[in-house]
Order: structure tokens, then sequence, then C-alpha cells
């Protein structure tokens, strides 16, 4: 099969054009598909003229560039096809397709993968259901830590940069032992996928609906290859921009079991003790710049350079509105009587959580509620710098060395250039009366009131109707501004010895390598923070919201049930330019930390091909070191602490590959890995607030979550081109990580006559068992080959389905808890059912497609204890694409794209079902409990394409 993305022409036999498409072909022996997984190449080496005529015969299919999205399954398959492993594959222009300014979109239309969203933008991947940290991201082999940690972010990462995406899903020996669930492996382009000089770029621009904001993008790539001596020297240079301006709806609501209400009824009655607006104002940028030297001095001999810098911002006005409904929640007394529960317009409590009053967790009002409001000014910024030393040489007599070093520098900048915060007067005529209405999960319905007193002092009702709600008083309470930056430095050294020969009457590549890890993460967070009217004179704060606020109104679409201005961006940075000036930062010591983790890797692994299939087995032994340091506050005594741990764990991993025929794979693997926690879950210094009796902080001593699998999978490389699959997957897991809140239980933290057991802790922990197992098909097919045979007309030739299915069963034991008793609960981050549907049109220079993704509601949170709504969970996700483009020469095209076509919300609610079945008290599940709710509007783009 010959695909050449450059200048279209007729596919040849030539040996030079088939060296040219390296990375874009990629098929090659199953060890190179992770070759370049593990940092061996991502250019991989020309095959033979018999080679490419094999090549031919196979595919059956002749490139000329005109039909990109056919052209690209077609080399994603090749790569598939070859590989001793499972993987699965988005080639070269199939990562441009579709609206996909990130990885983490380019991906989500490959099987079995699932993303996790952020105001609408594809950040996490999750894959065949597992949690998104069981997910290892890599550039050309090489394990990249994110900027946020272990929790890979994918959005931080242009599309734009990569020629191959490589999702591999069953574990080998190269791979870290971190990988559970799988590895995202990013190959980058290189000088030697073309020909010679080459040139691609393109240019756009477009509009999101939501408070009519714009988008632009931009990206190009230029190359060439220059003999130098009597070798051939590969240059690359790329960059990419993206900006999107946006607008959000939001609301919020936080649910809590009310001590005070114990009437009839009480034991399934949870009421929302804050409810709230998030309205964001939003520009989200992409952009990167790469390049890339490859020199290959003959033709066993490659040393590559690479350098890529990415970086993702997020500036974010946040106009935050918070009614505190619970502010006077021991104005209820405790009655275990029944009660009438008529409508009381003028009760002697504010009404919360008071059934005597006619309300009820979904309807009611509330007297005199405070309102806790928050003008946010951030500028978040993720990067990551990654920069590769790498060299491929073939020795003699078969062996052949492979290395790489690397250094990468990550940076998750959470900074806060300047938050006000605003709060009603304790007189609760000067607070508004609250009508609200839960009834409808996709809607938080507001009403406000003025708050009038009766004769009684102890009893309120409501007064005239408000809509503008900066009406009522609301002085400046304290200003913050925060510098929170988190970097991480890697080092990576890897070192590989491989030798082709013949074994037990088949073909066999024996591999033994080396790989040491050093990562260090370093938190550094300080703060200003003025609380007196003295200090806001000095920066020139108002402490009059009105004062603050500029011109523009709210922008969203969702009925909030008031009105109000955002504040002013510009005085917010003029104010936070002050305090700056005027004021000291205090360091964060309680959030501050340093850990460092060392990891020495040794792998010894075998590859044997015969004519009926593979076999790949191995085991890979690791000894990893963790050291942290922190400062610690106990009592009224401060200092540093240092903590670390140290474990050897081995990972072995065997895949069996048989070809049924020519055209049919069956696939069997067994493969082990195990999930650390994250850097800041592994700090050594704890949190105690004495006020709230509670305790948090990280465990250096907890335990990997350790996961053994086994997959079966069926597949069918249909002739002339398509693909069909059916697989089975199951997964044990133990040790299982969770944060968990229970009671200390210790006296290690007593000083000063203080006993600090009974304190609530929060932290992270190892506990229980579980298991995860489940099923994917999937199917790529074109009409083309088969229209003359079923008498179809030539037109129709250019309609194409790509579909796929993952069905999980997920279920853990969590260990008992608090009042809570053991209970089996589904894994969290795992979505029973994920599903795609695309299907695509390319014929006569026009290329159409539509995708559709729909995954199924998901675990978030875990409750601990019995005050808690129950466990949280992110409701189903529909999203659909739709992309287009028209070649207008073989050089020039346009594109069009609509994202976020269904515009559905996404929604988090808390479900009590499991938690109180646990308890002893049966529910049906209910998701009517909505904790979070926003809609981000459709987005449409459109531009320019140009290739030379």
């Amino acid at each position: 099969m010959l695909i050449y993305f450059g200048r279209p022409r007729a596919a040849v036999r030539s040996f030079k054009v088939l060296a040219s498409l390296g990375a874009a072909l990629g098929a090659l022996a199953s060890s190179q598909v992770y070759a370049q997984s593990a940092g061996q190449s991502a250019t991989p080496p020309a095959p033979s003229a018999e080679a490419a005529d094999q090549a031919v015969v196979d595919s059956d299919i002749v490139v000329t560039g005109s039909r990109p999205i056919a052209e690209s399954e077609a080399s994603a398959l090749a790569i598939q096809r070859k590989s001793d492993s499972l993987v699965s594959v988005a080639a070269s222009d199939s990562v441009g397709r579709l609206p996909d300014q990130n990885i983490a979109q380019a991906a989500g239309r490959l099987p079995g993968v699932a993303v996790e969203r952020d105001q609408g933008q594809a950040r996490y991947i999750s894959l065949r259901g597992a949690p998104k940290n069981w997910t290892t991201l890599s550039f050309d082999g090489i394990n990249i830590v994110s900027p946020e940690g272990r929790d890979a972010r994918f959005d931080s990462i242009p599309s734009a940069i990569a020629s191959q995406i490589i999702v591999s899903k069953a574990v080998t020996p190269e791979m870290p032992g971190e990988t559970v669930a799988g590895n995202v492996n990013i190959i980058t382009r290189s000088a030697f996928d073309y020909p010679g000089a080459h040139f691609a770029g393109k240019v756009g621009g477009g509009l999101a609906e939501l408070g009519n904001r714009t988008q632009v993008e931009a990206s190009a790539v230029a190359s060439d290859r220059f003999n130098v001596g009597g070798g051939e020297l590969g240059v690359l240079v790329a960059g990419s921009y993206y900006q999107r301006d946006m607008i959000t709806d939001n609301f919020e609501n936080d649910y809590e079991r009310v001590a005070q209400d114990t009437r009839p009824g009480s034991g399934s009655r949870f009421w929302v003790a804050e409810t709230e607006n998030k309205l964001y104002r939003l520009t989200r940028k992409n952009w990167s710049v790469s390049g890339r030297l490859d020199y290959k001095p003959d033709a066993d001999n490659t040393i590559s350079l690479r350098s890529i810098y990415t970086i993702f911002t997020d500036d974010e006005a946040r106009d935050n509105y918070r009614f505190d409904l619970d502010d006077r929640q021991s104005d209820l007394v405790a009655g275990t009587a029944a009660c009438a529960t008529t409508v009381n317009t003028a009760p002697t409590t504010t009404g919360y959580a008071d059934v005597c009053t006619g309300n009820t967790p979904q309807k009611g009002t509330i007297y005199g509620v405070d309102i806790r409001q928050r003008s946010t000014l951030r500028a978040f910024r993720q990067s990551i710098f990654t920069n590769t030393l790498a060299g491929d040489h073939k020795l003699s007599d078969g062996w052949a060395l492979n290395w790489a070093a690397n250094y990468t520098e990550s940076k998750d900048d959470r900074s806060v250039t300047g938050e006000v915060a605003w709060d009603s007067p304790s007189t609760r005529t000067l607070r508004p009366t609250v009508s609200y209405d839960f009834t409808d999960p996709n809607r938080s319905s507001l009403a406000l009131f003025t708050t009038t007193q009766l004769a009684s002092p102890t009893r309120y009702t409501a007064g005239t109707a408000v809509t503008a709600i900066d009406t009522f008083t609301k002085p400046a309470s304290s200003f913050t501004v925060l510098d929170a930056v988190d970097t991480t430095k890697a080092y990576t050294g890897k070192i590989v010895l491989a030798r082709e020969t013949g074994f037990a009457g088949g073909d066999a590549v024996f591999k033994v390598g080396g790989q040491f890890d050093q990562r260090t993460k370093t938190a550094d967070e300080q703060q200003i923070l003025l609380t007196t009217a003295a200090q806001f004179a000095t920066i020139g704060l108002p402490t009059n919201f009105n004062q603050f606020t500029g011109s523009e109104a709210f922008q969203g679409a969702l009925p909030m049930g008031y009105t109000f201005q955002y504040f002013d961006t510009d005085k917010m940075a003029a104010v936070s330019k002050a305090a700056r000036a005027n004021f000291a930062f205090t360091p964060n010591t309680a959030n501050n930390y340093e850990v460092r983790e060392q990891v020495f890797a040794g792998f010894a692994m075998g590859t044997v091909r015969y004519d009926w299939g593979s076999i790949l087995g191995g085991v890979r032994v690791e000894h990893i070191k963790n050291t942290g340091k922190a400062i610690a506050t106990v009592g009224t005594t401060t200092g540093p602490v240092q903590a670390g741990s140290s474990q050897t764990m081995v990972f072995p991993s065997l895949h069996l590959n048989f070809d049924v025929d020519d055209s049919k794979k069956l696939r069997l693997s067994f493969n082990s890995g195990a999930a650390r926690a994250d850097y800041d879950q592994l700090r050594p210094n704890v949190v105690i607030n004495d006020s709230a009796q509670a305790i948090s902080g990280g465990n250096p001593a907890v335990k990997p979550e350790r996961a053994y699998g086994v997959d079966a999978y069926f597949e069918w490389y249909v002739r002339p081109q398509g693909y069909l699959m059916a697989g089975l997957f199951y997964k044990k897991i133990t040790d299982v990580l969770y944060t968990q809140t229970r009671t200390f239980n210790s006296t290690a933290l007593d000083t000063s006559g203080v006993d600090r057991s009974g304190y609530t802790f929060t932290g992270i922990t190892n506990g229980g068992e579980g298991r995860l197992f489940g099923a994917e098909v999937a199917a790529q097919l074109q009409l083309d080959p088969w229209t003359a045979n079923l008498g179809l007309p030539d037109w129709m030739g250019g309609l194409g389905l790509s579909s796929n299915l993952t069905l999980n069963d997920s279920e853990i034991t969590k260990p008992a808890i608090n009042a809570i008793p053991a209970r089996k609960m589904r894994l969290p981050g795992t979505s029973d059912v994920v599903y795609n549907i695309g299907g695509y049109y390319e014929k006569y220079g026009v290329s159409l497609r539509v995708q559709y993704q729909r995954r199924s509601a998901w675990l978030d949170s875990v409750a601990d204890d019995l005050t808690d709504a129950g466990d949280t969970y992110w409701a189903a996700d529909d999203e659909m694409d739709i992309s287009g483009r028209y070649a207008i020469t073989k050089n020039f095209e346009v594109y069009f794209d609509v994202q976020n076509v269904l515009n559905q919300p996404g929604r988090r609610y808390a479900d009590p079902a499991n938690l109180l079945t646990a308890t002893g008290t049966p529910t049906e599940s209910i998701d009517t409990q909505t904790i979070e709710w926003e809609r981000f509007g459709r987005r449409y783009s459109g531009g320019i394409r140009v290739n030379f």
C-alpha cells in the first residue's frame, strides 16, 4: 500500500518513495510499532523493493491524495495489522480531518477511547473504560509527565504536531510499569516523511454562538532534506496556534444531609446548602513550536534531535454568585414528630431544611440569604518543553542498538491575578429572600425578593421582587493575589540492544534494555491576602461592587432569575498591580512541597515470528524510590519534614498473534501494570485545622494500584480495504487507590494537650480489590470497492463508515469507613458504554464527515460520610462534530467545521442510592440531584489549507 500526502501521483514501486513515507506508513514489524513508542525511531526503516511490491498487492489501492480519510485509515490499518500487540492508530491526515485542536479530540474517535471534557473541550483520555490515570502519554516513545501530574492532560497538546497517534492497549515490556490501561504515543513529524522540500499550512477562523465569540487557528510545517557528505540531513520546523473565546452557562448545587432535619422521611432527604452560578468569560489558547533534525550518515545509522514546546493558556474572568442557604441552619430545632407541611410565608426559622414551613429539597423559600459573591481573574498556564536526542544503529550480524536521552520540563501555573470576595452584611433585612425550584435537573430556578422583618424579631417574610441582584448590599470582605506554579523536571535515559536471529523455527528479535527516570515536582505557592478597609483603600478597591463593574451584561442564555453586570477586568488588573506594589507575598507553606521519584528499570523480551503469526513475551523489573520534602505545622510548631519509600515491582507480559488466514488475526495477551499515586498525594506534609477538627495531607507510604489483565481479540482486514474487530478484556485490580475521609485514629499529631485522634482525615490510601471486564467491537468500511458488483452508481463509492462500541462492567470493594460498612461499587472514572459512529463521503474533491460519540454516566467521587449526599457521577455525554473540505486544486483546499452540534450540557449529579443501600436504607437510583451543570454552545469555523 502506497500513501503519499505531498504532490499526488500514481503509486510506483520506488524504493525512495517508500523510504520517504517513514512515519506515515509505519507498516513495520510489531517490535517497531513500539520501537517508535520506546524511543527507538519515529521513522521506520525503508522496506525492500519486494516489500513494496507486496504492499501494493496486499492493499490493491493506488493512492492519489484525493481521498484523505480513506488514505489515512488505510495507513492506520497497515500499522495495526503488522503490530505484534494490540494498537489503534490515527494516522497522518486523519488527525486533522475533524475539528481536532488537541490530541484528546483526535484520539477520541478510535475504538475503546473515551474523553473527559472541561468547558466543552476534550481534556483527558480513558482507554476501554479504565480510570484516566491508567493512561500514559509519550512523545516518540518517551513518557512525558503532564503538567498536572499522573492524570495526563491532552488538551495542552495541539494535534498539529503529530503525524500519528498510536494507542497501545496491551502493555509490552518496553512500556513503563505505570502504563496500566495503555499508552498514547504521539509520533512527531520528520523531514523523512516527505520525498523532498515540503510545506503545509492552515489558517481559519470561526464563531462560538454562545456569547457571539470568535476563534482563530493557524498551523504550518516546513521541511527539507539535504545531502551532507555521504549522508543526508532532514530538517523540519512546525508551529501552531489556536485561540477560542467563549462564554459558559452554569449552575451548581451542593447537596447535604442536615442533622437538624429529623422529621419523618428525613433518612432520604438531602438539602441544597448552597446554590450558585459560575459565569465564565474565557480565552483559551493552544500554541506550539517544534523542530527536528534527523541525520543519516548511511543506511544503518540515524541520529535525531527533537524539541517541542507546547502550551495551553486559560485566561478566565469568573463572576460567581453563591447563595448560602444554610447560613442559619442552627435556627432549626430538631424534632421527630410529624408536622403540617403547608407553606408558611413568615416562619420562625429561615426555612432551610424545614419541612414544617412547606419547604422540600426541590422547592421552597429561604428568608434572609447571605450572598457570597466572588469576582475572579485567573491566568492559568500549562506547558511542556521536551527535548530528545536519540540514535538508531544497525550493527553487524543482526545486532542493533537504540538509545535516547530526554529532558522535559512541565509547568502548571495556577495563578490568580486577583479575586475579590463580596459578602452580604449580617443584617437579614439587607439580604435577599430566595425562592428556589430544583425539580428540573437541567434548571436551577431562583426568584429574589427583599426581606421584610415582621413584628416579632425572629419572623421574616418576602418583600418586593428584585431582578438586578447587585442592588443588594455586598461590601468587599477580602482581596487575594495568588502566585502558584508547579514545576516538574524529568530526566530519562534509555538504551536497548536487539538481535535478529533464528529461534525455534521462526525469525526472532530479542531485546534487552535499561531505563532511568528521575522526576522532581516542586509546588511553589504564595499569596497576598487583604481583609481591611484600610488595605482596600491602599490598592484602590471600592467597597461597593457596582463601582467595580464594566458596561457588559451577562452574555449567556441561561435564565437565572436575576440580572448582573460583569466585573471590569481592567479594574481587577489595576488593583492587583497595586497590591503587588504595596504588600508582600506570604508563602502558603502547607501547600508547598518537593517530591522526587526515581525509577530504575530493566527489561528483556523476545518476538518470534512464524508463518502462522507471532509470539511476544518478556518481563520488566522496576525499582522505584520516592522522597518528599515539605513544611508541616503541628499545633504551634512549624518545621521541615522529609519522608520516603522504595519498592521493586515485576511486570510480566505475553502476546500471541495467530494469522487465521492472510486477512484475519486472533490476538491473545496477558499483561500487568501498576498505577502510582500522584505527586501531590505522595507529599509528606499535613494541614491541620483545629477549628474544623480536620487533617489533610499526603501519604508517602501508599502502595501502587496493581492490575493484571488478559485480552482476546479477533481482527478481520477486509479486502481490498476495511476492518472489522471484536474483542474481550479483563483486569483484576488490587490495592485500589482512592481518596478517603475517615477518623484519624492516631495520637501522632497530638501536641500541647490537644487530642487530634478524633479529627477527620482526608488523604490517599489503599483498600479493597476489584475487577474490570468488557467487550469492544469496531468497523471501518468503504463502499467504493463494491459499487460495481452491487450495480450502484459510481458517485456512491464515496460513502464510508467508521464505528466502534465498548461495553464495560467494573466492581471494586470499598472498605468500611466511618459509619458506612464495606460496599461494592463501580470503578471510578469508568463508563459502562462508549460508542462512536462516523459516516463520511469522499468523491470529486469533496470530503464530508459526521462523527458522533456517546459515553454513558461514570462515577466521579465516592461518599465517605453519612452527611454526604451520595456518590457523584458525570451524566452521559453526547458529542457530534461535522467537518468538510473541498480541494480546489491538488495544493489548495477550503474547509469548514462545526463542533458541539448537539449542544448538550455537561452535568454532574449526586446519587445516594449506593450509599443508602449500604447503610440499610434501600432506595432506587436517582440522578435528579444536579450538583453541576454547564453549557457551552456550538462553534463554527472555516478556512483554507495549502500543501506543497
